[in-house]
């Protein structure tokens, strides 16, 4: 029989319970979206990344920078993007200053499907939450969620 180290073990747990956390929470948005807005959550994380670039000195994103944030691999998020430029809610074109890079925008399409699924997106993100909050194994998580104040 081999020992345990109790400091893995508890790391361990911990872990578990992110993942089970993480899992509940997606699951819950993921299904609040899809019947409100036909989008799963990777589309509305993408959007939602998008959304947030402007005009000027490194404002538009590289689809390396695009597929960091919305945590795939690169193959992965360029089908992402290329799915939703198919059904019109976003659009690419090359870089004016470098024309090996591409950019991607978000569409008007894009923009009100965003704007109509941003509320179902944080109403499901807060049931969630409250409802993981009710097990005891969940709550310190939560807890530690809701005290977090990510600039990114």
């Amino acid at each position: 029989m081999t020992t345990t180290d109790p400091a893995l073990t508890a790391l361990a747990q911990g872990w578990y319970a992110l993942s089970l956390l993480y899992g509940r929470i997606e699951t819950h948005i993921e299904r609040a979206l899809q019947a409100g807005h036909d989008l799963s959550v990777r589309e509305y994380s993408l959007l939602n990344t998008l959304s947030r670039q402007h005009d000027g000195e490194g404002g538009h994103l590289q689809m390396k920078q695009v597929a960091d944030a919305v945590v795939l691999s690169q193959s992965a998020t360029t089908r992402l993007v290329t799915r939703l430029e198919d059904r019109g809610l976003l659009s690419r074109y090359l870089c004016p200053t470098d024309r090996r890079g591409i950019y991607t925008d978000v569409t008007e399409t894009g923009w009100r499907l965003l704007d109509e699924a941003r509320p179902t997106h944080d109403a499901a993100l807060r049931e969630a939450l409250d409802e993981a909050a009710k097990d005891p194994e969940l709550a310190p998580l939560v807890a530690a969620v809701g005290s977090l104040h990510v600039t990114a």
